[in-house]
């Protein structure tokens, strides 16, 4: 190689790297551009050279409409019976050439499929759509904005779109909503003014007697509701329950009488009584918290105040055992036990213990 091709291979390379550099973008070049290509023919007349001919071509580039919606995440969202404002999270992407409005509507499925090898079992209620507008990623009640369509979306932009809504308390564990979000392309209307329905129109004829005629293609794919080409796509997520079902049973055993003491006693007056208040977790659900008990006495029992009450002891056999921590508290007014229990997660048990005699 010689030195002026060594010089030539050097400059290629730099503006191969150049190339690479360049950002790819989805959309493309942006509707409406014209691309000029001039041609320049030179010639000479008896060795004479000529004036150069020239020809130039426009072409206006069309309007690819083409959009995405994606999931937030890979799992299903979990949440709680009677939970208010349960989120689940969506991407709307603008892969078109052009800055476009994008009409949002949410929708829940009637049994079936849902997004996460489940299948829907009920429908959440007072379905809301938000927009992330603070671009944090995280649903922030009363900052992001309830909205219907996305305003002004350029080209290879994305925005962050939360469907909201509330749980009804009567679902248990397993329970699974299905709901879908559509984004459907839509003129860019100018800001706070969503724009009309998109048109596709002919891709050739039109532009066979004026070049500057701007045609509307669909490039949209199929989504998870909706049909390839419609200018439109969709996406499913889901809602997954997870409850605590709890279980409380109330036993008593006689401690002693004033006849026999101890031994064999029977529940006669002046007897005192040991009552066990049990509270089950079932195995797989969500942890219990803030377990309160309140526990008013007949009137013909009298709270045994030098024995006290113990919480958070522990079950053998579906027996109370004698253990626990001092805790809780009695009214004498309203004669009434009332106590806190530590959080009790899926398969476990804490109990409630006090003593009483018999009036």
């Amino acid at each position: 190689m010689n030195k002026r091709s060594k010089h030539l291979g050097s400059a290629g390379v730099f503006a191969l790297s150049i190339l690479a550099a360049q950002p790819a973008f989805a959309a493309g070049t942006a509707s409406g551009t014209v691309i000029t290509n001039t041609v320049t023919v030179d010639y000479q007349v008896s060795g004479i050279a000529q004036t150069s001919a020239t020809a130039s071509n426009p072409v206006t580039v069309d309007r690819k409409v083409n959009l995405t919606v994606a999931e937030v995440g890979t799992t299903t969202t979990q949440v709680s019976p009677g939970q208010a404002n349960a989120v689940t999270a969506f991407t709307v992407t603008n892969l078109s050439n052009a800055t476009l409005d994008f009409a949002l509507t949410a929708a829940q499925a009637s049994g079936g499929a849902g997004a996460h090898s489940n299948t829907d079992t009920f429908d959440v209620t007072n379905v809301r759509i938000f927009v992330d507008s603070n671009s944090n990623g995280a649903f922030d009640s009363g900052t992001d904005q309830q909205v219907t369509y996305l305003d002004e979306l350029a080209a290879d932009q994305s925005r962050t779109v939360f469907v909201v809504a509330d749980v009804p308390i009567s679902q248990t564990t397993g329970s699974v909503a299905a709901v879908s979000l559509t984004a459907t392309a839509r003129e860019g209307g100018g800001a706070a003014s969503e724009g009309a329905a998109l048109t596709q129109t002919n891709q050739s004829t039109a532009n066979e007697t004026d070049p500057t005629f701007v045609d509307t293609v669909f490039a949209d794919g199929s989504g998870a509701t909706d049909s390839a080409r419609d200018a439109a796509f969709s996406a499913r997520d889901d809602y997954t329950v997870l409850a605590a079902a709890l279980t409380v049973l109330k036993a008593s055993k006689v401690i002693s009488d004033p006849l026999n003491g101890t031994t064999n006693p029977k529940a006669i007056p002046g007897a005192t009584l040991e009552y066990c208040i049990s509270v089950a977790n079932a195995g797989g659900g969500a942890t219990a918290t803030a377990v309160n008990i309140v526990d008013p006495l007949p009137t013909n029992v009298s709270y045994d105040s030098t024995y006290g009450i113990f919480v958070n002891g522990s079950v053998t056999g579906g027996v109370c055992n004698a253990d626990g921590t001092s805790g809780g508290n009695y009214n004498g007014t309203t004669k009434t036990i009332t106590a806190t229990l530590n959080d009790i997660a899926g398969g476990e048990t804490r109990t409630l213990r006090f003593r009483a005699a018999i009036n």
